[in-house]
């Protein structure tokens, strides 16, 4: 009963109840996220997922210039008809490197989280230049113009840099050949044994079909065969993800 009189006391004298909720609150909010200070990360580690290539990086920066996050998202729920559709669901660590991530909310198109290695590079090719010639109800515009436009590879060491400085774990020796691999990836005759060392699973060849140094079309189309294609999903069960 006196503690119930007490608790009166508190409903009536709102100066006394607004200090004893910003302590709950106060209480409530340290508890949950303390032990976060007290672990390296809360993502989940996953075997295989590493950085872009330097040509799959600028591939993706020409991914988020074109707008193409806005009609195609890179985020399979966890649901039968998404898993059917599209493969195995994303999981939170393939998107670690990415800054910033592409899940997105809308699909005018589909979603492009597995596409990698779903299509050939003279499909990729000939769907961004002529997306109707390949799939005739689209509606995406064309982006032949990638063809004539090269990738630079002045700055691209640099953009490693400023990558690493966010997290991403770009060593010396990945920044000291930016420029090289993202040279080599896009060349059928280039030695590619250091940049595989790098990259695991990079895609490598002449991407838009044309010879001479990489296009924006190369690095699109890299960028493209990469996604999906890091993790080994024939080793990935739910278990696994809750004990790492």
């Amino acid at each position: 009963m006196a503690l119930l009189d007490k608790h009166h006391k508190i409903e009536k004298n709102v100066s006394l109840m607004l200090v004893l909720t910003l302590i709950t609150v106060a209480i409530g909010g340290l508890v949950e996220i303390v032990p976060l200070f007290t672990i390296e990360t809360t993502i989940e580690r996953v075997k295989g997922v590493r950085p872009y290539s330097p040509l799959e990086l600028s591939g993706r920066n020409i991914y988020i210039r074109e707008g193409c996050y806005l009609c195609h998202s890179q985020q399979i729920r966890p649901f039968r008809d998404e898993a059917e559709r599209y493969g195995h669901y994303s999981l939170a660590a393939e998107s670690m490197y990415d800054h910033p991530f592409q899940w997105g909310s809308k699909r005018t198109g589909p979603d492009l989280a597995r596409v990698g290695g779903k299509y050939s590079n003279d499909w990729h090719a000939a769907h961004l230049a002529d997306p109707r010639s390949v799939v005739p109800e689209s509606i995406m515009p064309p982006y032949a113009f990638l063809y004539e436009r090269p990738v630079s590879d002045s700055d691209i060491a640099d953009h490693l840099l400023a990558n690493r400085a966010v997290g991403v774990p770009y060593d010396e020796t990945a920044i000291e050949n930016a420029a090289a691999d993202l040279r080599d990836q896009a060349d059928p005759a280039a030695d590619h044994e250091g940049l595989l060392a790098r990259y695991p699973k990079a895609a490598v060849g002449d991407f838009d079909g044309r010879p001479g140094p990489p296009s924006e079309m190369d690095a699109l189309i890299a960028y493209l065969q990469i996604l999906g294609r890091m993790v080994d999903f024939t080793d990935v069960r739910p278990d696994d993800l809750r004990q790492q």
